[in-house]
């Protein structure tokens, strides 16, 4: 006999918390329409319960009349199976081709963001929207941003002048997680703890410092600027983030007991340079990245990390596309997504269940 279906079960296919997945279901509480639909379609498409009767043609996304066209997707990186967006751009261009839009692929290569032109494979005849997705180059952006064309960013360059893009914005929470981190470690008596990352890399990188920063300050810390590895190691002439690190560890006079990262991959990149100076983690230092991506899984130890809800992050990004291309004239927007703190064994954690 079959598993029966659970809520639990549907929330994770969908990337929603289980709460959301039971108000939707049982018609309780404040929902939004759009994800109350996704919801109630995942569960009929599941077997749930008594939804197996229902119409799932009531349940079909909204089409408006003459919808369609093509959505350009540019980035200026690859976007491996290891990067968040990769399982983002999925559902997005599965949501997306629901209300009969195509998606377009197209690489900013250097050239492009030094000249601040759009790749040669872009037709701006044809797109009806763009997508940017590890585009950072903040004169290239807003170069894009004045082409009149509806413009998402997820994730976005770190504007020191506070410019406004005529763009809408898509984070994922950068904060929350930070801050219930320090609280933590203050809790288990690790009060010494530092910040890598370059920091003007992106927003996210830039929000995720300054959460360490009020972190510290809301936990009456103080911090050792000697901790704080923030700069753009490619620019310092390093060839590899890993020499940047080792460079500054080696100028401590003292380590500190907890490192915070920027993402995972930094995170990566330091536990293989304290592996090399025989610094063990965490009994001497215990770190955190950012992304839960599937590296900090397999490494040795496992990474502790903040969750991003990838579905759901593709999810908001075709409600702001979308939304701004049905109706121009909205005010601009920056929407933030929900993470989550997950302790692993970087930082003497059993692994989560």
């Amino acid at each position: 006999m079959a598993n029966r279906v659970t809520i639990q079960d549907i929330a994770d296919e969908l990337g929603l918390s289980r709460n959301t997945v039971s108000k939707a279901i049982n018609n309780t509480g404040v929902l939004a329409d759009a994800t109350r639909q996704k919801v109630l379609a995942k569960a009929i498409e599941m077997g749930y319960k008594q939804f197996t009767y229902m119409d799932i043609s009531s349940l079909e996304p909204e089409r408006h009349s003459g919808e369609g066209g093509e959505i350009a997707l540019l980035t200026a990186s690859f976007l491996d199976h290891s990067h968040f967006a990769s399982s983002m751009l999925d559902r997005f261009q599965s949501e997306i081709s629901q209300l009969g839009y195509s998606m377009s692929i197209h690489n900013v290569c250097a050239a492009d963001l030094q000249e601040r032109k759009l790749p040669a494979s872009f037709h701006e005849d044809t797109t009806v929207g763009i997508v940017c997705v590890e585009v950072f180059d903040p004169d290239y952006c807003r170069m894009l941003s004045g082409l009149g064309l509806p413009l998402l960013f997820i994730d976005a360059p770190v504007m020191t002048d506070g410019e406004q893009l005529n763009a809408d914005i898509l984070l994922m929470d950068n904060t929350a997680g930070i801050l219930s981190f320090i609280k933590e470690m203050k809790r288990r008596n690790r009060l010494r703890i530092g910040f890598i990352g370059d920091v003007m890399h992106c927003t996210s990188f830039f929000e995720r410092y300054m959460a360490f920063r009020n972190g510290m300050f809301y936990n009456q810390l103080p911090i050792d600027e000697a901790f704080c590895l923030t700069d753009n190691s490619d620019r310092l002439g390093f060839g590899h983030n890993r020499d940047y690190i080792l460079y500054r560890l080696n100028k401590m006079k003292t380590l500190p007991d907890v490192f915070i990262c920027a993402n995972d991959f930094v995170a990566v990149d330091l536990l293989q340079v304290l592996e090399s100076v025989h610094v063990s983690v965490p009994e001497r230092i215990q770190v955190l990245g950012f992304d839960d991506s599937p590296e900090s899984r397999i490494v040795t130890p496992k990474l502790s990390t903040i969750h991003i809800h990838s579905q759901v992050v593709g999810f908001s990004a075709v409600q702001l596309l979308v939304s701004r291309i049905r109706e121009p004239e909205l005010d601009y927007r920056r929407v933030y997504v929900e993470t989550n703190l997950i302790l692993r064994a970087s930082t003497g954690d059993p692994a989560e269940t």
